[in-house]
């Protein structure tokens, strides 16, 4: 018996026990039909990964509605509350976009909050510029299957012996169509780079937008999946992008941008596949929060200085402040590393800003002058 005591004892404490978080989510709102179902999208599993229509409220009466979830001891979570769809988002004031709802659970709560107006009520408006190829399903090895979409900037079709940098872009279905959006907003990628080309301030690029899976947080970090999915981008999908389109294929003329996880990953090509990439956009990188921590790869890099440019970006409400201790930490491990701020990277602090795609859309034009913009000569 005293050996079987033993063994547990050895064994107990490498289990790793994270504290549970019972938080009750409680809505008050403007009295609504008996029919009329109201969701919550956030941005975890629980919350429907942002889908606006995949998790209901319970109905108190017409008035009231809650729902209760478990969640990890300093978790961070945002949401908003929708009528089953985006164009029927939730505000609290008329006229004006409501910001995400944002709380780390740090105690079991009741959290109480009041919408008072349902329906499209936001400026940012968006379409899409532009011609916009679509592929439906794309397979690659390894992973799921998802669809992605190819914007072709203005002189693609007058000029046939002209060809273009590309840059790979993920969660590619927030990029260019609000309809698509996760949120119901997009980055307008399209309007922004169509803008800066026609005004001469960037050259023309190709952007390929690749949209997210179920799987999309183990896809955008170092996982199995992850690496699955940069080999499916470097060995499948850029091969039938420059043999579709007309590409400059080089490195210097490839890049990634992604935000959050999408900004993770976006690193992670550039510092793993340098043959492949020389450029990245990073807006609100997980470069070192909760389970993720990119930054051993960086300090423990003992090769040459990287020939590689990149623009790092991040806001200061909600996630944006949990997210600044790693952007910090990797800021000073590159400079250790002997990359110069400046030169080989910029960093851009908004500490007004959110995290999400309204946010990112305003400021998508930083990186694409930096890393595009036209030299005297061009």
């Amino acid at each position: 018996m005293k050996k079987y005591l033993i063994v547990l004892f050895s064994i107990f404490p490498l289990i790793n026990i994270s504290s549970q978080i019972n938080v009750k989510i409680i809505l008050h709102t403007i009295p609504l039909e008996d029919s009329v179902k109201v969701f919550i999208a956030g941005s975890k599993a629980q919350l429907g990964n942002w889908d606006p229509g995949a998790v209901e409220m319970q109905k108190v009466n017409k008035t009231t509605w809650s729902r209760s979830f478990s969640f990890k001891e300093n978790e961070s979570i945002e949401f908003k509350f929708t009528l089953g769809q985006w164009s029927m988002e939730g505000f609290e004031k008329e006229n004006q976009r409501q910001s995400n709802y944002s709380f780390t659970a740090v105690n079991d709560t009741a959290l109480e909050y009041t919408i008072k107006y349902w329906g499209s009520n936001s400026t940012f408006k968006g379409q899409i510029t532009g011609k916009l190829d679509h592929y439906k399903q794309f397979k690659g090895k390894g992973i799921h299957p998802r669809d992605v979409v190819v914007w072709l900037p203005p002189d693609y079709e007058s000029d046939s012996t002209k060809r273009f940098p590309v840059i790979y872009a993920h969660d590619g279905q927030n990029l260019f169509n609000p309809a698509t959006s996760s949120t119901g907003v997009d980055w307008q990628i399209d309007e922004t780079a169509d803008s800066l080309i026609r005004s001469g301030k960037i050259r023309s690029m190709i952007v390929v937008g690749i949209y997210n899976t179920i799987s999309r947080t183990k896809e955008y970090s170092n996982s199995d999946s992850g690496y699955a999915y940069m080999n499916f981008i470097v060995d499948e999908l850029k091969p039938f992008i420059d043999s579709t389109y007309r590409t400059l294929t080089d490195r210097e003329n490839t890049a990634t941008l992604g935000s959050s996880m999408g900004g993770m990953i976006s690193f992670m090509l550039l510092w793993e596949h340098t043959d492949v990439f020389s450029k990245a956009a990073l807006f609100s990188p997980v470069f070192k929060v909760w389970i993720f921590d990119y930054l051993p790869f960086i300090e423990n890099y003992a090769g040459p200085k990287k020939n590689i440019k990149f623009y790092i970006d991040n806001g200061g409400v909600g996630l944006e402040q949990q997210l600044q201790p790693g952007i910090d930490e990797a800021v000073v491990l590159l400079g250790k590393k002997g990359y110069l701020q400046g030169t080989d990277f910029i960093v851009f602090y908004d500490k007004a800003a959110e995290h999400n795609e309204e946010a990112w859309a305003k400021r998508v034009w930083r990186p694409l002058m930096f890393l595009f913009g036209k030299e005297k000569g061009d």
